[in-house]
């Protein structure tokens, strides 16, 4: 990702971020009952990308990661709307016995030290069957610091200390994984590969620092943690129909998160506006320090089969053609817990207790079960017009239900809201008769959204000699709709992208030289913007058409037999292209028109986390020293700033807060990282140094709650902002053998 210039990601810890291609970002905040990405991400032939983002598999042993940018919907489906992230494995090998390991130490500056551990073997079963086994461990080190800080309460005049929570370097991570495949030839035409991948982390701390506390400083008052593990079990099986590939991949993949999170920051910023004025314990007394902490349960699992036949590549005409199917689920617990809330009846709130009937403490409650479902056909056609010209076309036809079910809301008796029950206050919601769902006190949601559609592509391509070619290619991709966790809001509708590409690929000097490249134009038609809303509960709405057009451009020079100097760069203008009005809650249809005054956002508003410019440069110089082959790297990394929202003004009657300027841009920033390593008889040795000049490089900026309530300020208050930097200088020393 980072030295792919059409690539950018925002994240706010481990396992929690979103990728984004050629500037399709909404800056949505990644919130479980969200839109599914728009960069899809296989491992293998197994699609691996999750309702939530996209997860941090570890990187040993792999033979490549191909980056595939612009809509590759026909052959990817619904999560490749703006490209698609591979990453292809070493797979099992019957030619002979070998293995590996690789040992790394660093010490990151401003933090601690960490390291890793990470091995693989391949051992042949028999002349037909291998089975390559991979093991990793892996203790990150800590950098942000969680500093003394105090913090009023307006209503009850109490004050919070974080004293007892106060540590240095406190967001360390542990990771321990493994992967284990076997190969197995039935016969000369069919090859069975089974695969298992699993991986551990426990991440205590949080990965952002707040600006008003100092570079890598941050106040916390109740602890935070997350405990996140995945695996996969994946079957691919590759045979021949006569003269036609048959390819078989399946998969079933589950993930846990338990986490909790400190949210003390909303609990402070809505005491200061009033609205909290009902936090009261069993005894009708105001709380002296209503903090608020988060207890999260995410269980998700994800199907897949896929189904294809493709005629052989040497033929004049070639066909590709298969069959889809995709099943995931996610139980969203977000349990939002109060200590000392009142479980009994309070005068005034109608007979009703505070706290949600049966959760303890729960003032607010999220208990639902999201389902996404995806059926396809597809097929792709090429044919060699002559043998310079071909014509590509692909299409894909599609169905998608997703739905969610459950619980959200309040109890019946806080703040004049209804979460459940038959009395329904003002913005409450009722239960539905005859429904029930685990242990939530009712079920107020079931909704589901239901399309149908087609993606398809273009492309021709002309070989000018056999070291050039240009090609020109129009596709589509799209994201399916999906609903709103409040029921209150309508269910939003699927989004879809058109893609108008020029490239070429080059190589030059009897391949010294390799210069490749496109120019793109690319229309996002009503996408899927999510933000934080009212009590600062995501809300998606269909946003109007963006705009995005670019050049990404890559040249590699081999200068002589030792060095080689590598370079890529892309530009990209990515912005609305009429106002963003809201819609009527109604309707995921957007507002047709509006003055720019009134606008949510207006035309030409710059979309979130695109750079105008990203682009890199590599030096790497190869040498002999005393029987050692050794290299010498250096690299640079630039992008200039961007921006972490959208909305400029978040109510469109036009008396709204400018988000975009509220929380901030981030800045440009250039990274270097240096190298320099040995190697002889299969054991290598390296030093390293990532990020060395120390730059305060900024990935991402946001705000535990609504933008508008958090980033403000208040007397005592600091703004509740937090940055996560890209990590500070690190030095390491790498040593490893293979046999």
């Amino acid at each position: 990702v980072k030295y792919m210039p059409s690539v950018q990601f925002q994240s706010s810890g481990p396992n929690q971020a979103v990728v984004y291609m050629r500037g399709i970002s909404d800056g949505g905040n990644n919130n479980h009952s969200g839109p599914q990405p728009s960069v899809g991400t296989y491992l293998d032939e197994q699609p691996l990308t999750t309702i939530g983002g996209t997860l941090d598999v570890h990187v040993y042993d792999i033979a490549r990661v191909e980056v595939l940018p612009g809509p590759q919907g026909t052959l990817y489906g619904a999560s490749s709307e703006a490209g698609t992230l591979r990453i292809i494995t070493n797979k099992p090998n019957t030619a002979g016995f070998s293995a590996g390991y690789d040992v790394t130490g660093n010490s990151v500056d401003h933090g601690g030290q960490g390291g890793v551990a990470e091995g693989f073997v391949n051992i042949p079963l028999s002349s037909n069957a291998a089975v390559r086994i991979v093991g990793f461990a892996e203790h990150d080190a800590g950098y942000i610091n969680n500093t003394l800080a105090t913090r009023p309460f307006a209503l009850s005049g109490a004050t919070l200390s974080n004293a007892g929570l106060v540590k240095k370097d406190f967001n360390q991570v542990d990771t321990v994984g493994g992967r284990i495949a076997l190969k197995y030839d039935i016969n000369d035409n069919w090859t069975v590969t089974p695969t298992l991948v699993a991986q551990d982390m426990w991440a205590p701390g949080v990965f952002g620092y707040e600006p008003s506390e100092g570079y890598l400083n941050v106040n916390r008052f109740l602890p935070d943690k997350d405990h996140d593990r995945w695996a996969q079990a994946a079957l691919t099986v590759n045979g021949k129909v006569g003269n036609y590939d048959l390819t078989y991949a399946g998969s079933y993949f589950v993930r846990s998160v338990d986490s909790e999170s400190d949210y003390t920051d909303y609990s402070v910023a809505y005491e200061q506006i009033g609205s909290g004025s009902a936090w009261v314990d069993s005894n009708g007394n105001t709380l002296g320090t209503p903090s608020q902490f988060i207890i999260g349960r995410d269980r998700f699992t994800k199907e897949s089969n896929e189904l294809r036949l493709a005629s052989p590549s040497t033929d004049r005409l070639r066909v590709i053609g298969g069959l889809f199917q995709e099943r995931q689920t996610h139980w969203i617990i977000q349990d939002y817990q109060m200590a000392g809330l009142s479980q009994t009846p309070i005068a005034g709130s109608g007979g009703f207790p505070l706290a949600v009937q049966g959760w303890g403490d729960a003032v607010w409650l999220t208990d639902q079960m999201r389902t996404d479902r995806d059926w396809a056909a597809f097929a792709e056609v090429s044919y060699d017009i002559t043998n310079k010209l071909t014509v590509t076309g692909g299409l894909r036809g599609y169905k998608y239900i997703n739905g969610l079910f459950g619980f959200y809301g309040f109890s019946e008796g806080f703040d004049n809201y209804s979460g459940y029950g038959s009395g329904a206050g003002p913005g409450g919601v009722n239960c539905q008769a005859g429904k029930a769902f685990n242990t939530a006190p009712c079920v107020n949601l079931d909704k589901t959204q239901t399309g149908t559609g087609e993606t398809h592509k273009i492309n021709l391509n002309y070989k000018i000699d056999g070291d050039r070619l240009i090609y020109a290619t129009y596709s589509t991709g799209y994201r399916p709709g999906g609903v709103n966790r409040s029921g209150s809001f309508a269910p939003y509708a699927s989004d879809t992208l058109s893609n108008y590409e020029l490239g070429w690929k080059s190589s030059w000097m009897e391949h010294a030289i390799h210069f490749n490249g496109a120019v793109y134009d690319e229309e996002w038609k009503k996408f899927q913007f999510s933000f934080l809303g009212p009590n600062s509960l995501t809300i998606v709405e269909n946003a109007p058409s963006a705009r995005i057009y670019g050049v990404e451009a890559s040249l590699d020079w081999r200068v002589n037999d030792a060095l080689t100097l590598t370079s890529g760069g892309a530009y990209n203008h990515a912005a609305l292209t009429q106002n963003f009005c809201g819609t009527n809650g109604v309707s995921p249809t957007p507002i047709a028109s509006c003055s720019t005054a009134a606008a949510v956002a207006a035309t030409g508003q710059k979309l979130p986390y695109t750079p105008d410019f990203k682009g890199n440069v590599t030096a790497r110089y190869t040498f002999m020293l005393h029987g050692w082959d050794g290299h010498a790297q250096a690299a640079y990394v630039y992008q200039t700033k961007t921006e972490a929202a959208m909305r400029t003004n978040d109510n469109p009657a036009g008396s709204g807060v400018n988000e975009v300027a509220l929380l901030g841009s981030m800045p440009s920033y250039g990274v270097v990282d240096l190298s320099l390593g040995l190697e002889k008889n299969h054991t290598s040795l390296e030093l390293f140094i990532k990020n060395a000049f120390d730059t305060h490089g900024q990935i991402n900026r946001s705000t535990p709650c609504t933008i508008a309530v958090c980033a403000a300020s208040y007397p005592g208050v600091p703004q509740a902002i937090y940055v996560v930097p890209i990590q500070p200088m690190t030095v390491g020393v790498k040593f490893g053998q293979k046999f």
